[in-house]
């Protein structure tokens, strides 16, 4: 008779003990096994290959979250200051070459022009009429200055000889003055038009006075010419009136003199002459 085997009984015993510890389940599992972290395993198909992961499984960043709303709106910003830079620049830049053009231009005019040159444009500049060009030679006016302006003459009666300080009252001294001129231009140049022009310095008026420096010349103007045409031969129909005020100075205004100087009336003969007073009373029949 053969001898049992060894393993035998061994062999039941432990099947009877790992169906034991089947029933007893998962609650008594020991310690190092409940704590060993778990695989994740990837979604495999029917026949056990694992699924490919599509983009729609992938989440995308939401633009509802409050964090990239704010650096949008803070690159937006940044956009627009840029923007609002660069036309700030080009509008400067715009500005400066402006200001050198002016400056240029301010500079040639403010050069002092040489004898040469003035030579040269006196002979560009066309001859006056030869009406007027006797007529200069034959003018003689007591206390004014009788030049020769391109096609015009200019009779220049300094205004303080004319005037009270600062207002359009006629001196009488100033009333001799303007029948002298008035005399003569009839004498030399009956019937041509003769434009009457107040001219001021750029200092303010004087205390009392009203007014702005060009409604002074105006006032003045409009003396002269109501003198004129009341006191005189000179016709309305021959005159008109300009108001300069200090726009056109013929020296300086930084001295007195010079300031003296520019306060003047011009009486300014053109070589064309004003329908006559007969003309005019034919025209109106």
């Amino acid at each position: 008779m053969s001898a049992p085997h060894p393993f035998r009984h061994c062999s039941r015993g432990c099947g009877w003990l790992l169906l034991a510890l089947a029933a007893v389940g998962c609650s008594n599992r020991p310690a190092w096994l409940a704590t060993a972290p778990q695989p994740v395993l990837a979604p495999t198909g029917a026949a056990g290959a694992p699924l490919p992961v599509t983009p729609a499984a992938i989440p995308l960043p939401s633009y509802s979250d409050p964090g990239l709303a704010a650096a949008r709106a803070a690159e937006e910003r940044s956009r627009a200051e840029a923007r609002l830079l660069q036309d700030e620049v080009a509008a400067l830049r715009e500005q400066l070459a402006s200001t050198s053009t002016q400056l240029a231009q301010a500079r040639a005019a403010a050069r002092p022009v040489s004898p040469e040159q003035t030579v040269a444009g006196a002979a560009a500049a066309p001859p006056p009429p030869p009406v007027l060009a006797e007529a200069l030679a034959r003018l003689a006016v007591p206390q004014a200055t009788v030049r020769l302006d391109g096609g015009v003459i200019r009779i220049d009666i300094p205004a303080d000889r004319l005037f009270e300080p600062g207002t359009a009252g006629l001196l009488p001294g100033g009333a001799t003055i303007l029948t002298e001129a008035a005399t003569e231009i009839e004498r030399v140049c009956p019937g041509h038009f003769i434009g009457i022009e107040g001219h001021t310095d750029n200092q303010p008026l004087p205390a009392g006075a009203r007014g702005s420096p060009h409604q002074l010349a105006s006032a003045r103007a409009s003396a002269v010419f109501d003198f004129l045409t009341e006191r005189t031969a000179l016709t309305a129909g021959q005159l008109f009136m300009v108001a300069h005020g200090p726009n056109h100075p013929l020296v300086s205004n930084a001295t007195a003199a010079g300031r003296t100087r520019n306060r003047r009336i011009e009486l300014v003969i053109y070589p064309e002459r004003a329908p006559s007073r007969d003309a005019v009373a034919a025209a109106t029949l």
